[in-house]
């Protein structure tokens, strides 16, 4: 297998990798950061010349995302490394399991160790509980999709992560769709225009092709909503009561969003409420990492090369 698994079935999704230049430079200034006049404990006790081989394996159950930071990070601390993946983002790993086994020099080895780990484990934490919330609406026809809630400067990782876990990006940045939320619609009826109108103007102002999401927090929204014919309605909050009337109300006519209250054990309710979308803001801001380790192997740690 290659170093970076890209022989394994999954790895050839290229959705779910994010671009490899941007993960170089993350990378790069995660080690400059831990690192940034040398690691003076590996340098004090590690001969130069000292190589290693080491097992980067799962101590719980989960799923795999962040395998290119794991190349990235070895690579970059050394770029004679050996770096063999075993699994790739979006598999399903279980206590043991072998996800990597990497040789070269040791100090690099070690240096490299807890970058690759903090991603690792960010990612495929993200990655485990993203996959939670998608066996949980399984055969319900409800897509979970992620928000905006990530990570400052990490979130075209931790996207990456949502879709290894199976789930779909909602929009990217500020600058990929409309979205009308509560705030900006006060703005709107502070100018004077009812909600329709205010709508309808924003409509006009933009390109044919962008998408146009509208965001309401009560049922008494809808009729005015559905005159002004946006893309995609978000029901923020509602009961599932309201989730239904809502769905049979809309009838089709745009996509329907759920958002607000959600966790794993209210998702499969909401989805078989009828909603197209369930946006989680959780699978981003508060997935906790998953225990990923570096194990050295006795015949391979810090040998004289």
């Amino acid at each position: 297998m290659s170093a970076t698994g890209s022989e394994h079935p999954t790895a050839a999704m290229g959705h779910v990798q994010a671009p490899s230049r941007a993960i170089a430079g993350l990378v790069a200034r995660a080690l400059a950061e831990d690192a940034p006049w040398g690691d003076v404990s590996g340098e004090a006790s590690i001969p130069a010349t000292a190589t290693a081989r080491a097992e980067l394996v799962s101590r719980a159950e989960g799923v795999l995302a962040g395998s290119e930071c794991i190349v990235e990070a070895f690579r970059q601390a050394d770029p004679e490394a050996g770096i063999v993946m075993h699994r790739a983002d979006g598999d399903r790993l279980t206590p043991g399991a072998s996800i990597a086994t990497i040789t070269g020099n040791a100090r690099a080895i070690l240096r490299a160790e807890r970058i690759a780990l903090n991603f690792a484990q960010r990612l495929s934490g993200i990655a485990t509980l993203t996959a939670r919330y998608v066996d949980a609406v399984a055969g319900t026809g409800a897509r979970i999709a992620d928000t905006r809630k990530t990570t400052p400067g990490l979130r075209m990782l931790e996207r990456a992560a949502v879709r290894a876990g199976g789930a779909h990006n909602h929009r990217f940045s500020l600058s990929d769709a409309v979205m009308l939320k509560d705030n900006h619609l006060a703005v709107l009826a502070q100018q004077g225009l009812d909600l329709e109108e205010a709508i309808r103007a924003v409509r006009a102002r933009i390109p044919h092709t962008m998408h146009l999401e509208v965001e309401i927090d009560r049922l008494d929204q809808l009729p005015a909503v559905l005159q002004a014919r946006p893309d995609t309605i978000m029901l923020d909050n509602f009961s599932l009561d309201d989730l239904r009337a809502g769905v049979a109300l809309i009838d089709r006519r745009a996509i329907v969003e759920a958002s607000g209250g959600v966790a794993l054990d209210t998702v499969r309710a909401i989805a078989e409420t009828g909603v197209d979308v369930i946006s989680v803001g959780e699978l981003t801001h508060s997935a906790p990492s998953l225990d990923l380790g570096l194990d050295f192997a006795p015949d391979g740690a810090a040998s004289e090369g």
